[in-house]
């Protein structure tokens, strides 16, 4: 009877023939993969380098030269020096499986020490030291395809992120205010491109001797002054102005009307390549002095008023170290009448005169802080009557000085000079007037708060007197300011004056004194009290002035 061929029984068939396929396969892999080489684990570096090396239809790559093979596929280094070793000695062929032992550790049945396998790394001891080699870093294989650059990529204004406009602002109250150096200095009027500070003075003053005579005559009287600073705020060029006005009206006592005025300004033009231009210009009003050289009858009962102007231009340039400067003078004197006892006056026009001098100077700057100068002056000294005497008193005027500039910013600045001085007049029958010329302008801070001054003068001075010449009057004034406290400031001066007369063997010395002290109320009101001081001692009319003067008033600014 045939067999029946049912599908359960073929199925079973080829499951079968499967299973022995798959068991032939599992046993011929291990020397397929011996043959292919694709033994081992396959690494990343090598898949790329597989990548990249296929040829594109797009890309063709060109065959790697034997350098790039070499490069790519390095030789194979040792780790260590064992490795090396037992790799570079040569293998011996073993007769026996199992050879016998040789050396005194198999004699004596001692086991050997178990070697190393090859290409194991000995694990370092604590006293051993393992130089650390730094990985090498693996080169990216370049692609035949990069990836391009974003088009924007190189656009600096693209890729800064843009800063918030909407920032949030500090509240008012939140910054402390700062502290002010000096809280009662004055804060000024803002009038255009300047800054104006004013100051005014009303009290009484208290004088000894209200006319300056040698008989003195007490007096109490009412002294105002106003006095007023404008500097400019320019970026460039400067300007300053001061001005003052005083009046002295008797109380009590002796009668006295005494005013006084003055203003004075200097502009500054800074011109290109270090060259400037400075102009002055000056004028004051006052009684003459009573111990002036001129002597005045015995029935002039007020000395005259006499109007002062000074006015001068000039050029400075710096031409490296070289200073060099020039500057033309004007110095203009006028009398006003004297009066009389009888009410009647005496005319002082033959006083009036005009001083005209060109002065230069050359000087070399040794450091930023000394600068010695030479300086030459010449000048013409006109009158314009000629006096009762009939002699001619104009003159020529020359000098010569040598000094230097100091400048050690807020600690000393100033300048100092020491030459001589002579005016020859047009008439012969009057002797020369010649001398040593000094003069000074020095600012010395010894601490912060206090400033110490130094100022010295020669001045040549005419006169009216029959046959006689004039005289040179030397002055200096040694002045100190110090601020004691906040709103307390004090001030004080001393100052010595010596005339010598050229055509007699007289003089004239003249002693100041001052102090003051200023305490302040608020920034704009403060109480002040002064102390002056004079004594004058004159060989010529052989007696001497003494007078004090005592103020107390009240100070405002703004």
């Amino acid at each position: 009877m045939p067999r029946l061929r049912t599908p359960s029984s073929r199925l079973l068939r080829s499951r079968a023939l499967l299973l022995s396929a798959g068991a032939v396969l599992v046993a011929l892999s291990p020397a397929l993969a011996q043959e292919a080489g694709l033994r081992g684990e396959v690494t990343e570096a090598d898949i790329r380098r597989d990548l990249v090396s296929r040829p594109s239809p797009l890309y063709p790559v060109t065959p790697p030269t034997p350098e790039e093979q070499r490069a790519a596929n390095p030789a194979y280094i040792p780790e260590g020096p064992r490795a090396t070793e037992e790799e570079a000695a040569p293998t011996e062929t073993l007769s026996t499986l199992f050879p016998e032992p040789t050396g005194d550790a198999a004699a004596l049945g001692e086991p050997e020490a178990a070697e190393r396998p090859i290409g194991v790394r000995k694990r370092p001891t604590e006293t051993e030291a393992v130089p650390e080699e730094p990985a090498p870093e693996e080169e990216e294989p370049t692609s035949a395809n990069p990836r391009a650059e974003k088009i924007d990529s190189e656009d600096e204004e693209r890729n800064i992120r843009i800063e918030p406009e909407n920032v949030r602002t500090a509240g008012i109250e939140s910054p402390e205010p700062e502290e002010e150096e000096n809280p009662y200095a004055p804060l000024g009027l803002r009038l255009g491109t300047f800054n104006v500070i004013t100051t005014l003075e009303q009290g009484l003053t208290w004088t000894s001797n209200a006319t300056y005579s040698p008989e003195p005559k007490s007096a109490l009287l009412s002294e105002t002054t106003l006095r007023l600073n404008a500097a400019s705020d320019w970026s460039r060029h400067s300007a300053n102005i001061n001005a003052y006005g005083t009046y002295r009206k008797s109380i009590d006592g002796e009668p006295v009307t005494d005013p006084s005025a003055g203003i004075d300004a200097t502009l500054t033009l800074d011109f290109a390549d270090d060259l400037r231009g400075i102009g002055k210009l000056g004028y004051a009003l006052k009684r003459e002095d009573a111990d002036s050289p001129v002597e005045l009858p015995a029935e002039v009962t007020s000395r005259p008023i006499r109007q002062e102007i000074t006015g001068s231009l000039g050029l400075e340039k710096d031409v490296g170290k070289l200073r060099f400067a020039a500057t033309a003078n004007l110095l203009r004197l006028d009398y006003s009448d004297a009066d009389l006892s009888d009410g009647d006056t005496l005319s002082q026009r033959e006083r009036n005169s005009t001083l005209v001098t060109g002065v230069l100077r050359a000087g070399y700057e040794i450091s930023p802080a000394i600068t010695p100068f030479v300086e030459l002056e010449y000048g013409r000294r006109s009158y314009d009557f000629t006096p009762k005497d009939g002699n001619q008193r104009s003159s020529d005027r020359m000098a010569a000085r040598l000094g230097t500039e100091l400048d050690l910013g807020e600690k000393l600045s100033g300048e100092l000079a020491l030459g001589y001085v002579t005016e020859k007049f047009d008439d012969a029958a009057l002797s020369d007037i010649s001398g040593i010329s000094a003069s000074a302008d020095l600012s010395w801070s010894p601490q912060r708060g206090t400033t110490v001054g130094f100022n010295a003068s020669t001045e040549v001075e005419g006169t009216t007197t029959a046959n006689e010449s004039g005289s040179i009057l030397y002055s200096g004034t040694v002045s100190l300011q110090r601020e004691i406290r906040a709103n307390l400031s004090a001030n004080a001066s001393l100052g010595l004056s010596w005339r010598d007369y050229a055509s007699t063997p007289d003089h004239d010395l003249t002693w100041r004194g001052e102090t003051s002290l200023t305490w302040w109320l608020n920034r704009y009101a403060g109480v002040t009290g002064r102390y002056r001081f004079e004594h004058l001692t004159s060989t010529k009319t052989e007696s001497d002035t003494t007078v004090h003067n005592v103020f107390l008033g009240v100070t405002l600014q703004r």
